[in-house]
């Protein structure tokens, strides 16, 4: 039976319930587990995590955001020439979905394509956050950002689902470099290139 009640510590007991939450996750996506089989894993009674998490829906928003540090990403990403970001922005996505996060952002990716809580999770707060705050730093202008923003998600989203989601070759199996080498302008034009005039009506009503 697994153990229930306190954990000592209480960051010890919070990071065990978020490795336990993205075990479970990645495993069986995000409407095939509970928070009662989560508590199960992590050794803990079921409470604590609404005490620490508040939701499922919170649960699975940390448990991903977690697995990649927003901030470090962005001073890889600034460390060089803002006319080679582009080709940076590619070459750090793959590192990310080929290392210790792919298996936790392949199942935000397969839920979020169904509908449900996730979708909003990934249309407005992961890749968006993170191209966003990008934009901001680079000054672009404040009705532009969203759009931009939404443009580069679009982009790298879709790369993730032909390469690890569906699997599909040749894009599967091509090496990182093709990748960037082929992807990265057309990233680096969402974020630097002009944009076709008029933009879209709600381009600019918000900014990620």
């Amino acid at each position: 039976m697994p153990r229930t009640g306190r954990r000592p510590g209480e960051a010890g007991t919070r990071a065990a319930i978020l490795a336990a939450a993205r075990d479970a996750f990645a495993a069986r996506g995000y409407d095939g587990v509970s928070i009662r089989q989560v508590a199960s894993v992590a050794a803990v009674d079921p409470a604590l995590v609404h005490h620490y998490f508040g939701s499922k829906v919170e649960l699975f928003r940390t448990a991903v955001r977690t697995a990649v540090d927003p901030e470090g990403l962005l001073s890889d990403l600034f460390a060089g020439d803002v006319d080679t970001l582009g080709e940076r922005m590619v070459a750090r996505f793959l590192e990310v979905w080929e290392g210790g996060a792919g298996a936790n952002a392949s199942a935000l990716l397969r839920t979020a394509v169904t509908g449900g809580p996730t979708a909003d999770l990934v249309r407005e707060a992961v890749l968006p956050a993170v191209a966003g705050e990008l934009l901001r730093r680079l000054g672009v202008d404040r009705r532009e950002a969203s759009l931009r923003a939404a443009l580069i998600a679009s982009q790298l989203s879709g790369l993730a689902t032909t390469r690890y989601v569906l699997a599909l070759p040749p894009m599967a199996g091509a090496s990182a470099e093709w990748v960037v080498a082929v992807v990265g302008p057309t990233i680096q034009r969402y974020v630097t290139g002009e944009l076709p005039r008029p933009l879209p009506a709600d381009g600019g009503a918000t900014t990620p």
